[in-house]
């Protein structure tokens, strides 16, 4: 499984990259333009994420933002449902609304602090585990 995880906060995203080393490959970026970025260079290269792990609350670029241009830039390569990375969006319980706004775009949500039971739990539901 190729995971990308986007988390402004350093202690959050080597978190969530220790606990999903444990299913595949995973890269790290900080922000919101790092993620696209990463995102659009996997789609050139047919090395799709399966797993996308987006941090709501980024300094640069919303996780909301960043959601939607994922979802534009897999549409406009044309990726059929079972291509798409699933995305879990990672929040604080204060962002719980906006999430909810996801619906249709995210596949699910971890809130902060999150622990490696919770993750292999919401991975189990997505089917990637």
């Amino acid at each position: 499984m190729k995971i990308l995880v986007v988390d402004d906060e350093l202690v959050s995203r080597k978190k969530m990259m220790k606990i999903a080393a444990e299913f595949g490959q995973v890269e790290g970026v900080q922000n919101g333009a790092a993620a696209i970025s990463a995102i659009e260079r996997s789609l050139m290269d047919r090395k799709l994420y399966n797993l996308i792990t987006l941090d709501v609350s980024m300094p640069d670029i919303s996780g909301t933002e960043v959601l939607s241009t994922i979802r534009d830039l897999e549409d406009e390569r044309g990726l059929d449902p079972d291509e798409k990375a699933k995305i879990l969006m990672v929040t604080a319980h204060s962002d719980i609304e906006t999430v909810k706004a996801c619906a249709g775009k995210c596949d699910g949500y971890a809130i902060k602090p999150f622990n490696k039971e919770g993750i292999v739990e919401k991975l189990k539901k997505l089917g990637l585990l």
